[in-house]
């Protein structure tokens, strides 16, 4: 059971740092080198990864025409971000300006001779055999690539998870420290009367046999 309940413990953990991981913010210092819109097919394996049909440009459930950032890092390895509305749907970033942020995006292109760096905000996973990028929620010229954000949104929602994590547990043992163990020693007790009258019971029983026994014993006695 111990096993058990610990193989349940890090499955949830895992699900949930998957989850957090995926949805919350994150920041790459990159060079962007190009924008540009194609039509891509979304099919039911990477769906989930892709904004719904109804938001941003949509030509159908299947084939839509979605806008792309390339980019570089510094090191020289390279990142494709699609550009989509999220709408009010999950994840919760209510972006609607995908148009504008492609417009910021294209004016902040460069080559490499001479780089403009770019902090790209995103959220979601690069998965090429899915065809799976990550969503560009904003775009902001930084400094140079040395630049380090501080991701101020997943620390405060980390923090805030901590702190109901910390009080459902207080609320839980407290719970159970004012219902469930009262309960429990009540429903002990009660079962101890039980037994101790059953045994009362039984006992009278023994005693009433007992005196028919010896009643049928000296009438026995006396037939002889």
């Amino acid at each position: 059971m111990n096993k058990l309940k610990w193989v349940l413990r890090i499955s949830v953990l895992l699900i949930v740092g998957l989850f957090l991981h995926y949805t919350l913010p994150h920041h790459d210092i990159v060079r962007i080198t190009n924008t540009y819109n194609r039509l891509t097919t979304v099919g039911a394996e990477n769906s989930w990864a892709y904004a719904s049909p109804d938001t941003g440009t949509a030509e159908s459930a299947t084939t839509r025409d979605i806008r792309f950032i390339e980019a570089a890092f510094p090191d020289g390895s390279v990142i494709v971000y699609r550009n989509e509305d999220t709408g009010w749907v999950w994840p919760p970033y209510f972006k609607y300006d995908s148009s504008n942020l492609q417009a910021e995006a294209g004016n902040l292109k460069s080559l490499a001779a001479t780089p403009t760096w770019v902090s790209v905000t995103y959220y979601g996973w690069r998965f090429p055999f899915l065809s799976i990028y990550p969503n560009a929620v904003n775009v902001k010229e930084v400094a140079g690539p040395d630049v380090r954000i501080i991701p101020y949104v997943p620390i405060v929602v980390l923090l805030a998870l901590l702190f109901i994590y910390i009080m459902l547990r207080r609320m839980w043992a407290q719970f159970v420290e004012r219902t469930v163990e009262p309960a429990m020693a009540e429903v002990e007790e009660t079962w101890d009367d039980v037994g101790e009258q059953a045994d009362a019971v039984a006992g009278k029983a023994r005693g009433f046999f007992g005196r028919i026994s010896d009643w049928f014993g000296t009438w026995r006695a006396k037939k002889k």
